[in-house]
C-alpha cells in the first residue's frame, strides 16, 4: 500500500472519492460495450439458430457466464484487490466477443453461446465494481456511493443500443457478419476501461479497507465492518436475484416481441436504451433513499415498480408505447430493489465474510436470471408476451412477504 494514503479519516475520504470517480468511469465504459449486446443478443441467436425459441439461451448464456465468473472474481478480489478482478473478467469478455464475431461468420450457434457465456464474464466485473464502490463508504454513505456508480453506467448503457445502426454500417464495410458490427464498439470500450483500471482504481479500495479494518481492531476503534447478521444477508441476496431474474426474463424476449410486431432494430434499440436508462437513471435517489428511509423499505418501493411493469406489459402488450412505458418501470424497479439489496448485504455483512457473499450473491442472481431467461423463451412461445410478464408478479410477492428478515438483527442505529 503506498505510504501516502496513510489511515486517517481525510485520506480515507479522499480514497473514497477517487474511488467511486474511477469506477463510475469505468461503468460509462462497461455501460457503453454490453449496450450493443444486450440489444442484439436475442436476435442474433434466433437468427443462427433458426428457432425463435431458442433466443432466449443468449441472454442465459451471458448471465450464466457472470455467474461462473462471480464466486472466482471475488475470490481473487479478497486475495488480490479490486483492480485485478475487475480486469480479468473484462479481459476475458474481450475473447468472447471475438468468439461471437467467428460464431456469426460460421453460422455456429453453439460456438455463438460459447461466446456469449465468455461475455458474462465482464458483466460480473461490472456487477462487481457496485460493491467495490462501498469497499470504503460509511453507513450513511455506502448506498449513494454503490447507487452513484450504478448511475454512471446510464450514459453508455444509453448510447450502447443506439450505437447499432451505425455498427450496422460500420461492420458491413469492414466486411463483418450481419448484426456483429456493433461489437466493435464492444471492444473499444472494454480495452478503454481496462487501461483505466489498471492505471487509475490506486489505491485499491478493497485493500486499503482491509488495512483499515485490520488497523482499527488492533486499535481498539472498531472496523469498518458491523457485526454478522446473517438472515438480513440471506434476504438480500434474494431480493437481488429475484429483481434480477424478473428484469431479465422480461427484457430479454422484448426485442423479439417487437419484432414480431414489425419493429425496426433502431425501435428496438431505442427500446433497450430507455429500458437502461430506467435501470441507472434514478439509482443516486434510491441510493439516498435507502440511506434516509432504510434498506427494506425501498426494497419494497422496487417491487411495487416491478409489479406496474409487470401489469403495464400484459395489458398493453400489443402497444409498443405501452411495452416502453412498462420497460422502463421494469428497470426502476430493479434500480431500487437491487440498490437497496446490495446496500444491506455489504452492511450485513462481517469484513471476514463480506467479499465471498457478494460473490455468492452474484452468482445467485446470475444463475435464477439465466434459468429466467431459458424460461421466458419457452414462456414466450407458448403463453405470449403478457403471459411472460404476469409469471414475474410471483418474485415480486414473495419478496414483499419476505421483507420482514431484512431487519432481523438490525443495531438500532442501523435503519434496515
Amino acid at each position: 500500500m503506498p505510504s501516502e494514503f496513510a489511515l486517517d479519516d481525510a485520506a480515507l475520504r479522499r480514497a473514497r472519492t477517487r474511488t467511486v470517480w474511477v469506477l463510475s468511469l469505468g461503468q460509462i465504459l462497461g455501460g457503453l460495450a454490453f449496450g450493443a449486446t444486450i440489444s442484439l443478443g436475442a436476435v442474433l441467436a434466433a437468427d443462427i439458430s433458426g428457432d425463435e425459441s431458442l433466443s432466449g439461451l443468449a441472454t442465459a448464456s451471458v448471465t450464466l457466464g457472470a455467474a461462473a465468473a462471480a464466486v472466482p472474481l471475488a475470490a481473487l478480489a479478497r486475495r488480490r484487490g479490486r483492480r485485478p478482478s475487475l480486469t480479468s473478467g473484462m479481459a476475458v469478455a474481450l475473447v468472447g466477443v471475438v468468439v461471437v464475431v467467428l460464431a456469426a461468420a460460421g453460422r455456429s450457434f453453439p460456438l455463438l453461446l460459447v461466446g456469449f457465456v465468455l461475455i458474462g464474464a465482464g458483466q460480473a466485473a461490472n456487477l462487481q465494481s457496485r460493491f467495490a464502490a462501498a469497499d470504503l463508504a460509511t453507513d450513511r454513505s455506502r448506498a449513494r456511493d454503490l447507487s452513484v456508480v450504478v448511475w454512471a453506467t446510464t450514459i453508455g448503457a444509453v448510447l450502447g443500443p443506439n450505437l447499432v445502426g451505425p455498427g450496422q454500417v460500420l461492420g458491413a464495410a469492414l466486411g463483418m457478419p450481419p448484426l456483429t458490427g456493433p461489437y466493435l464498439f464492444t471492444v473499444v470500450a472494454q480495452l478503454l476501461g481496462m487501461a483505466l483500471y489498471l492505471i487509475a482504481l490506486r489505491p485499491d479500495p478493497l485493500l486499503l479497507a482491509q488495512r483499515v479494518a485490520a488497523a482499527r481492531i488492533l486499535s481498539g476503534a472498531g472496523a469498518i465492518a458491523r457485526a454478522d447478521r446473517p438472515t438480513a444477508a440471506r434476504y438480500a441476496v434474494f431480493t437481488i436475484a429475484g429483481a434480477h431474474a424478473v428484469m431479465v426474463s422480461v427484457m430479454a424476449m422484448t426485442p423479439v416481441h417487437l419484432l414480431h410486431h414489425g419493429a425496426t432494430v433502431e425501435i428496438i434499440g431505442l427500446t433497450i436504451s430507455l429500458h437502461i436508462a430506467g435501470m441507472y437513471a434514478l439509482s443516486p435517489v434510491f441510493g439516498i433513499l435507502a440511506d434516509r428511509l432504510g434498506r427494506t423499505p425501498t426494497v419494497l418501493v422496487g417491487q411495487a415498480l416491478l409489479a406496474a411493469a409487470l401489469l403495464t406489459a400484459a395489458l398493453g402488450q400489443e402497444s409498443s408505447a405501452a411495452v416502453i412505458v412498462a420497460l422502463i418501470l421494469l428497470g426502476l424497479g430493479w434500480s431500487a430493489s437491487t440498490v437497496a439489496g446490495a446496500a444491506l448485504l455489504t452492511e450485513a455483512s462481517a469484513e471476514a465474510r463480506r467479499t465471498r457473499r457478494q460473490g455468492r450473491s452474484d452468482l445467485t442472481m446470475n444463475l435464477v436470471a439465466a434459468l429466467g431467461a431459458i424460461l421466458a423463451g419457452i414462456a414466450l412461445s407458448w403463453i405470449g408476451y403478457g403471459g411472460l410478464s404476469l409469471c414475474g408478479l410471483v418474485v415480486a410477492g414473495a419478496v414483499v412477504a419476505l421483507s420482514p428478515l431484512g431487519r432481523r438483527d438490525a443495531p438500532a442505529s442501523v435503519t434496515a
